[in-house]
């Protein structure tokens, strides 16, 4: 037969059924009983998360008949289709988004070259495609017998990780272990999602951390869901099944634009008009400024429907940090939560805040701050932890923003944090109060307190003249039209209007444009 003659029908008809043949091994994976293994610890197959992810019959595998080519210790033997990983991409709300799934029941989903090179394309398609990429982490690191090729495997993956980085979303759900080196790429994406008591990450396991340490801890304990997402702050996100996980991951998708050149996804304005009045905000929001709140019940009230996204819920909880829709358009809003350390912001909260602030400049979405701060957190802990530098974070991550910024001052905005949380000093294009405001170096109680110390000594009742002068400086610097008189503050607004200017005011900025001085990169603090 030359080369230009084709195979007789029947050939052609056996190569097919040969293609599905290997189709459908590489599909059910290694056996029936590592899926009933896999379902014995409570966990979906990679294929079913896949499933769950993207549209209905929209993944398109690529590499699915890849195996990998190493020999010694027994490789040479078992050589499974896919080699443990499941690329491809399909479609979540119609939009491209790219996605690689570790395949446990394949050497435990452990890292080799062939593994590590299907997820190296599948990255470098979807930065040049402008598309999100998430990635189904179930894996037991890199694959021992395969040795420093499978390291340098996860060197890649990290370049590609950094590369990609304020480029498209990158999101990482967490289905099971991540151990060692292999924790590295969740934590250079933007977002991280965990399982309770299923997904697990650490550098060094609990047995290594007794022989060095001889501390006894779980995984769990050592790294776990809820470790994660509230003491660490690696998780942004926890679940308690992997269906509502996923659920989730197509929910932040549809918030965000597919890459950095890209507005994201407008919803019609629909049902929730944007005058609408807010006017049991002055019930929400005690105008003492000592008494806490439920800021979060604040934002409800303003955004669409009440549906708000928060990231890093369980971490870092005196500022709030989520996504939103106004008027259909997407908005990220930082709030201090009254409610936990009234507000302060502290080391965890800046940077909380600050690496937030960074995702939304990055991926074009208007920032919206809701500022009710008495200040940063005092204490020894706090200033020798870094409070310094971590606060300039936070600073530096709102002055280099160029995206649309707005900030709203409900109450207390005293001293340095007044500063940091977007003032006009800082670059925001437009700052309301309430009337219930207060803008000042520090209460005045603290104020009258320095600037009265003496006189207040040595009159014969301290106490009335020290409330004599704290009425005072209410009176003359802490009054709500103070700021506004001196163009600091471009309006006070009545609350039951919160939501019809903040409206307005985004669609104003929508067009508008801001260029930063040429440059490599900026020197942020660390």
């Amino acid at each position: 037969m030359t080369v230009t003659e084709q195979p007789p029908p029947q050939i052609a008809a056996v190569r097919v059924a040969e293609l599905h043949d290997l189709r459908e091994q590489a599909r059910l994976g290694p056996s029936e009983q590592a899926t009933e293994a896999q379902r014995a610890k409570g966990k979906l197959t990679a294929r079913e998360r896949i499933d769950l992810l993207l549209d209905p019959g929209s993944f398109r595998e690529v590499e699915q008949l890849r195996r990998h080519r190493a020999t010694g210790f027994g490789l040479e033997a078992k050589k499974p289709y896919t080699d443990g990983v499941i690329t491809g991409w399909g479609t979540v709300e119609g939009r491209t988004v790219f996605v690689y799934a570790h395949d446990f029941r394949i050497f435990g989903g452990a890292l080799g070259e062939a593994h590590a090179t299907k997820i190296h394309k599948i990255m470098d398609m979807a930065i040049a495609a402008g598309a999100p990429l998430v990635s189904l982490n179930d894996g037991a690191g890199a694959r021992i017998q395969e040795g420093v090729s499978a390291l340098a495997g996860y060197g890649g993956i990290f370049q590609r990780n950094t590369r990609a980085s304020g480029v498209i979303p990158q999101i990482s759900v967490m289905l099971g272990p991540c151990a060692g080196g292999a924790a590295y790429s969740p934590a250079l994406t933007d977002f991280v999602f965990m399982i309770r008591e299923t997904s697990q990450m650490f550098i060094t396991g609990p047995d290594v951390v007794q022989a060095v340490t001889g501390e006894e801890i779980t995984q769990n304990g050592l790294g776990g869901a809820d470790v994660h997402a509230g003491v660490s702050g690696v998780a942004h996100f926890v679940h308690d099944d992997e269906e509502t996980c996923l659920a989730e991951v197509r929910y932040l998708i549809s918030m965000l634009p597919s890459n950095n050149r890209e507005m994201p996804p407008a919803l019609p304005p629909g049902d929730d008009p944007a005058d609408r009045r807010n006017d049991v905000l002055l019930d929400l929001v005690p105008a003492d400024g000592n008494r806490p709140y439920d800021m979060r019940k604040v934002l409800e009230e303003i955004v669409d429907h009440g549906d708000l996204l928060e990231i890093h819920e369980h971490w870092a909880r005196n500022i709030i940090c989520a996504l939103a829709r106004i008027d259909g358009r997407v908005v990220g809003i930082l709030a201090n939560q009254p409610q936990f350390l009234a507000g302060v912001l502290d080391i965890e909260a800046s940077e909380k805040a600050a690496r937030f602030v960074q995702l939304c400049d990055a991926f074009n979405i208007p920032l919206l701050t809701m500022v009710d701060v008495p200040g940063f957190l005092p204490g020894v802990s706090q200033e020798h932890g870094g409070i310094i530098r971590h606060g300039a974070k936070l600073l530096y991550a709102y002055c280099n923003a160029t995206v649309p910024r707005i900030s709203l001052i409900l109450r207390k905005a005293y001293g340095g944090a007044y500063i940091v949380m977007d003032s006009q000093s800082i670059g925001a294009d437009l700052t309301y109060a309430w009337p219930t405001n207060e803008i000042a170096v520090m209460g005045a109680e603290g104020a009258a307190n320095v600037i009265f110390r003496r006189e207040i000594a040595s009159s014969q009742d301290p106490e009335a003249v020290r409330a004599e002068k704290i009425a005072a400086y209410k009176s003359e610097l802490m009054h709500p039209y103070y700021a506004a008189e001196r163009g600091l503050v471009d309006d006070v607004i009545d609350p039951a209007e919160t939501r019809a200017v903040l409206s307005a005011a985004l669609a104003m900025l929508r067009t508008k444009h801001a260029d930063l001085p040429s440059r490599k990169h900026g020197n942020p603090p660390q």
